[in-house]
């Protein structure tokens, strides 16, 4: 059948000019700044107690690992991104490679991964600002507080929250990407200051033992998944994000060089960071304690006696959720501006504003997703249905990768992934472990049913409209 083997050509993609291409402005820095502020957010807030009571201080080697499986998922990101420098990330590299089909798969869970995550990380948010607003005595209903499904009426600073940073996306794409520069800039000082304090109290006597709970994922007595890879599968997802950056690839000036720091620079940046804040903290505190608590970085500080800079920290946490919310919501734009444009979704949500070179329909109905489900909907289970389409869209890429270099090993390529077939199979197999060990059953079920949904979609309408099948396009 036509439509499952189809695929769009990459000399095209590479090539692609025309009305509905996106305005090129991001230069390295605001990629490595997009990079870092989605994958830098709550995760290495609390995570870090999670992960170490679910390792011990073998929560290092979880880091290690999950950081060795997103870096290899970089390398092949960096490779596909710079030989086809278009909108669309995994989406568009699995229509070039391994079919229209598959491609909208990969771009329906693409569009899973990033709207949940965009809304859970605003009620979060808005989480935080209630507190807040609880705290300086402001006389606002707890119902505009929390949405319907939390017993409220609606999560007004989630809403809120959501139209900013969509009237922001709206703006300019290099406009929001220098906030977003600023903001991550804030956070990271904040963790630099946390690894200093807390370095100062590092006790080496507190890695003994080094593997309480051993390697394998096991479940103990208690019914808890225990180990390092049991840790590794939950702190995976403080990792990923990097992947926004190569939506990004169609706004960026000298992509062949700027995505490769972009993709891989933020993913090195990142793991650094999150090795360096678990190694201090687990050398500064018994992490019996702090894997009790969901702020462990501020529970440290203040049993170091660091108020203030506990305070710092926990502001901190704050401004690193804007920034995610702008990353996911920028990516989730991008991947629906792409699929609108190849036909598989109504044409007229791909048309970019002259004025600002953005999609800007594709933008603001983006913002109105987010906006509903964050006001909504109680999002502490179904969040994990983003971890699931992350890890499709890691495979497909990998996959993509491995598939291209069989079958065009002369096609000029502007980085070359270095060990392609140990790298690409290590991200592949990583990934399927972590999906089908990490992932709750509950998740994976809804995860294929939300494909089979998308199915009836792509059969209903992509399948007759795709601009590929009418021959528009190569």
């Amino acid at each position: 059948m036509s439509f499952i083997t189809r695929r769009k050509s990459i000399d095209a993609i590479a090539g692609r000019e025309g009305q509905d291409r996106l305005t090129p402005t991001l230069s390295w820095p605001h990629l490595v700044a997009m990079g870092v502020g989605a994958i830098v957010g709550t995760g290495i807030y609390t995570l870090t107690g999670i992960g170490a009571g679910l390792a011990g201080p073998g929560e290092m080697l979880s880091f290690l690992l999950c950081g060795i499986i997103c870096a290899c998922a970089a390398f092949c990101y960096a490779e596909m991104s710079t030989m086809m420098p278009a909108a669309g990330s995994a989406y568009t590299y699995t229509y070039a490679v391994l079919g229209e089909l598959l491609a909208w798969i990969v771009g329906w869970s693409l569009i899973l991964e990033y709207t949940i995550a965009a809304s859970a990380v605003a009620v979060g948010w808005s989480a935080h600002v209630a507190e807040f607003i609880n705290w300086a005595g402001w006389p606002v209903p707890d119902a505009l507080l929390h949405g319907v499904t939390s017993g409220g009426i609606i999560d007004l600073p989630a809403v809120i929250i959501a139209a900013v940073i969509t009237g922001l996306l709206v703006i300019g794409t290099r406009e929001s990407a220098t906030v977003n520069l600023f903001l991550v800039g804030i956070k990271l000082a904040a963790l630099v200051l946390f690894v200093v304090l807390a370095a100062r109290a590092f006790d080496p006597a507190r890695f003994h033992p080094f593997l309480p709970y051993g390697f394998w994922a096991h479940v103990d007595a208690d019914g808890t998944k225990r180990g390092v890879m049991a840790a590794a599968a939950i702190i995976f997802f403080a990792f990923y994000g990097f992947d926004t950056v190569s939506t990004a690839a169609e706004e960026t000036k000298n992509p062949g060089r700027n995505l490769t720091i972009g993709i891989i620079g933020s993913m090195v940046l990142c793991t650094l960071i999150y090795m360096a804040v678990a190694a201090t903290a687990l050398g500064a505190s018994s992490f019996a304690d702090f894997s009790k608590t969901g702020a462990p970085l501020v529970y440290i500080l203040q049993g170091l006696k660091h108020p203030m800079s506990a305070q710092v920290v926990a502001g901190a946490a704050i401004v690193a959720l804007p920034t995610v919310i702008l990353v996911l919501m920028y990516g989730q734009s991008r991947i629906f501006f792409v699929m609108a444009r190849d036909g598989l979704l109504p044409e007229r949500l791909s048309r970019v504003s002259k004025a600002r070179g953005t999609p800007v329909l594709m933008t603001v109905l983006t913002g109105i997703v987010v906006a509903v489900l964050a006001a909504t909907l109680k999002l502490d289970q179904i969040v994990l249905l983003a971890n699931a389409g992350t890890l499709c869209a890691f495979i497909a890429v990998a996959l993509c990768t491995l598939v291209l270099r069989l079958r065009e090993p002369n096609r000029p390529r502007v980085f070359r992934t270095p060990l392609v077939w140990l790298l690409g199979p290590v991200c592949i197999v990583g990934c399927l472990y972590l999906f089908f060990n990490g992932l709750p059953l509950f998740t994976q079920l809804w995860f294929l049913e939300w494909n089979a949904v998308g199915l009836v979609v792509y059969f209903m309408f992509g399948v007759w409209w795709s601009r590929v099948g009418k021959g528009e396009i190569a």
